[in-house]
């Protein structure tokens, strides 16, 4: 069954452990194996000798004496400490990043509204650019409402309105800025960014935001897959999608907050999941930091987005049988039908007829993958292209243009 996908808005109560008993084993592999070989611990009786064997456990915790009892106890009591101090890590990372995380309500103006009472709510994340704070979340939670009507709920539970806000529908991004409200790095403070393109699968990961109005949550998962695209998000605004996908939950509520990396650096903008229930089950989708981030400025900067341009138009009836008569084991790619003149296609002597397999190291599927990855692509970049041109590969390198440039490609 295809399970519908669902964009994030605003109890059910949160599992324990889950993806943390996973980071739990993996952290604690270097703690003593058996319990008899654990080591006495400050403040601690000494332990029994046991000749180098573990004590025998029964199932009925009734069988242990009260002196077995007390050994296991205080044995549990030194692995649990090891096991603090790697995990501690994640205490730290929270402890950095929950001031920046904001909780968002946004009443729809009144041609929008279904209910009097309806609110849209979700999360967001504070940013810095240009040395002022401005917060980042996803345009559908504030889409049908204005700066009036928008309420920011900072960490320590003061609320302000935006003066002013800028949003791109083709990508789910919108900006919030705060006029007044200064970052002081308690009541409010700013998050460090990662580099989204350096992110690998299994990597661990923090989701963080106002899940079901409950705000400063946060989950743990890792980045389950990269470059997600073509997912229906229901009225089909976002045009342009390369997602990380995640395990850590994700609910009603946290879209526009952050996915957070160990070094407590934001890598994503939580934004959808894939459902058949409307909760979480094990799929999230989040917006990479360095497509969001750099939309963001340019929205604040100049009010309006630059997206990145090759200059190649598209055989969108290129199929399976083409492919194989060209030489391609099976269909892939995107075959280019003509090379407009004075482009970056044609200065990186692109030509007609040959498919783009390969754009910056990630294997295109077809021409709709490819349009999305060169118009999220910054301007002035260079990408390494490899092409399937006469029955072989051939590397090329173009750099991107301004899709002002030709507005018709």
């Amino acid at each position: 069954m295809h399970h519908a996908l669902q964009r994030r808005r605003t109890p059910s109560w949160l599992s324990a452990l889950g993806p943390a008993a996973c980071l739990a084993a993996g952290l604690a592999a270097g703690i003593a194996p058996a319990v008899a070989t654990a080591q006495r611990a400050p403040g601690t009786t000494a332990l029994p000798a046991l000749s180098g064997r573990p004590m025998p456990i029964s199932n009925a915790g009734a069988s242990l004496s009260a002196e077995q009892r007390g050994y296991e106890y205080d044995a549990l009591a030194h692995d649990t400490r090891l096991l603090e101090q790697q995990l501690g890590l994640i205490k730290r990372v929270v402890r950095l990043v929950t001031p920046a995380v904001v909780h968002i309500e946004a009443r729809p103006l009144r041609e929008y509204r279904v209910r009097s009472d309806l609110q849209e709510a979700g999360s967001g994340v504070v940013v810095e650019l240009g040395g002022r704070p401005y917060v980042l979340t996803n345009r559908h939670v504030i889409k049908h409402s204005s700066e009036p009507h928008i309420r920011v709920q900072l960490a320590d539970g003061q609320v302000v309105n935006p003066t002013k806000m800028w949003s791109d529908k083709d990508t789910d991004i919108a900006v919030l800025s705060l006029g007044g409200v200064s970052l002081d790095g308690v009541s409010l403070a700013a998050v460090r960014l990662g580099d989204s393109s350096t992110i690998e699968i299994g990597e661990f990961v923090l989701a963080v935001g106002s899940p079901f109005g409950l705000s400063q949550s946060v989950t743990l998962g890792i980045i389950s897959a990269k470059g997600r695209y073509n997912l229906d998000l229901g009225d089909g605004d976002v045009k342009y999608q390369n997602f990380l996908q995640t395990d850590a939950a994700i609910n009603p509520g946290n879209s526009g907050g952050p996915l957070i990396n160990l070094r407590g650096e934001v890598i994503g903008l939580n934004t959808a999941i894939a459902s058949s229930s409307g909760g979480n089950e094990g799929i999230g989708f989040s917006i990479p930091i360095n497509v969001a981030v750099r939309i963001a400025s340019q929205l604040v900067d100049t009010g309006q987005v630059r997206r990145g341009f090759l200059g190649v138009q598209l055989d969108g009836y290129f199929d399976d049988k083409q492919a194989r008569a060209v030489g391609l084991p099976r269909l892939t790619g995107a075959r280019v039908k003509n090379v407009r003149h004075s482009t970056p296609a044609e200065r990186a002597h692109l030509l007609p007829d040959d498919v783009i397999l390969s754009y910056d190291g990630v294997r295109v599927e077809d021409d709709e993958h490819l349009v999305g990855l060169v118009k999220l692509t910054e301007i002035g970049r260079r990408i390494e292209l490899i092409v399937f041109r006469d029955g072989q590969p051939v590397r090329a390198t173009v750099m991107i243009g301004d899709e002002r440039e030709d507005r018709g490609s």
